[in-house]
C-alpha cells in the first residue's frame, strides 16, 4: 500500500486504517488487546455503569419505549455493550443492543447483542452513541492553496485544513435512522479555523504502543490514525442541542454517586477479601482516568435529540 497510488488522503487514511487485508483495524490491533490505545469503555466496567444510567434516563424520557434500541457506532471489540449489560440497568428488558462495526476482526468478539458492518435502516426509537469513532473517519485535506494533499507529508510547519465530509455523512445519517431518541458523539474535537492556524502534526495524529507515533504517510497499516473533530463542520448537519466535556457529562450521569457506592463496598468488605470490595476499589481509579481533564476526561461530547427541541 503506497500513499503515491492514491488521489487523495481520504483513500489513503480509509486503505490504511479499514483495507481488509492489511488495514490497521483488520489486524486486531485497536483498543487494549492490540496496546496501542485504550477507550474509555476499555479503562474498566466505570464507563459502561455511567452510560446505563443515561440510557435509563432517556428510556424514561422517550416513555419507556420497548423496544429500546441502542447502537455503538464503531464498537470495536463490544467492550460497551459487555459493561453496559454487566451493570443491569433499568431499560435491560426493552433494551435491544446493536454492535456496528466495519472491522470483521471486531465484530468476532461480539458476544453482547445484534452484531453488524453497516448503521441500521430506521426509523428507530433509542440511542446512538459514537465513542472515538468521527476521528477515525477518513477526512480531506488541504494546503493554503486550496491543493489537496495526497502522497506526502507536507511539512510539519504547513499549515493544513480539513474537511470532514465523512464525519458530516454519518451524523446527517445518524440523524435520519432515528424517529425519537438522542445520538451522542464522544470524541477530542475543536473547529477548523483553529485547526487551521496550528501545525498539523498538532490535531492530525498517529499512534503505536501507546505513544505517538510516525507521520500518518509511515508503515501504513501498523498505527492508528485519527483527527481532531472540527464540531462546527458538524454543526452545518444540525447544531448540537448540548456541548459539554466528558468529566461534566459523565458526573451529569452519576459517577460520583457510583463511585460513593463503590468506596462503601470497598470499607465494607476490604478485610475478607470480598471480589465486590476490590470492584468497589477499582471505581476509584478508573475514575480518576475518565475524569482526567488532561486525557479522557477532556473529550467533548454533543448530543443531538430527535425530534429536535422547539
Amino acid at each position: 500500500m503506497s500513499p503515491s497510488d492514491m488521489t487523495g488522503f481520504a483513500e489513503f487514511m480509509e486503505r490504511a486504517l479499514y483495507d481488509p487485508e492489511h488495514g490497521f483495524y483488520e489486524s486486531g490491533q485497536a483498543g487494549r488487546r492490540g496496546g496501542h490505545f485504550i477507550t474509555s469503555p476499555e479503562v474498566g466496567p466505570l464507563f459502561g455503569a455511567v452510560v446505563g444510567r443515561m440510557l435509563d434516563r432517556r428510556w424514561e424520557e422517550l416513555g419507556q419505549p420497548d423496544p429500546f434500541t441502542v447502537i455503538d457506532a464503531g464498537a470495536g471489540p463490544g467492550t460497551l455493550a459487555r459493561t453496559v449489560a454487566k451493570a443491569e440497568p433499568g431499560c435491560t428488558p426493552a433494551l435491544r443492543w446493536i454492535n456496528v462495526e466495519r472491522s470483521a476482526a471486531g465484530r468476532t468478539a461480539h458476544t453482547i447483542g445484534i452484531s453488524c458492518p453497516e448503521m441500521p435502516e430506521g426509523p428507530l426509537v433509542g440511542v446512538i452513541v459514537a465513542n472515538e469513532l468521527l476521528d477515525n473517519l477518513p477526512l480531506r485535506l488541504f494546503a493554503p492553496n486550496d491543493e489537496e494533499v495526497a502522497d506526502r507529508p507536507p511539512s510539519p510547519e504547513t499549515r493544513l485544513t480539513p474537511r470532514q465530509d465523512q464525519a458530516c455523512a454519518w451524523l446527517a445519517q445518524a440523524l435520519s435512522v432515528l424517529e425519537r431518541g438522542t445520538v451522542v458523539v464522544i470524541d477530542y474535537m475543536s473547529n477548523t479555523e483553529e485547526m487551521a492556524a496550528r501545525p498539523w502534526p498538532e490535531w492530525l495524529r498517529t499512534y503505536r504502543g501507546h505513544e505517538r507515533g510516525d507521520d500518518p504517510w509511515s508503515a501504513p497499516g501498523t498505527q492508528d490514525i485519527t483527527c481532531e473533530v472540527a464540531l462546527d463542520q458538524l454543526s452545518v448537519v444540525r447544531p448540537p442541542d448540548r456541548v459539554v466535556n466528558q468529566a461534566a457529562w459523565l458526573k451529569a450521569h452519576g459517577i460520583d454517586e457510583l463511585v460513593a457506592e463503590g468506596n462503601a463496598a470497598w470499607r465494607s468488605g476490604a478485610a475478607k477479601g470480598d471480589l465486590a470490595a476490590l470492584a468497589g476499589r477499582s471505581r476509584a481509579i478508573e475514575a480518576d482516568a475518565l475524569l482526567d481533564p488532561a486525557g479522557l476526561g477532556g473529550f467533548t461530547v454533543a448530543e443531538w435529540d430527535i425530534p429536535a427541541p422547539e
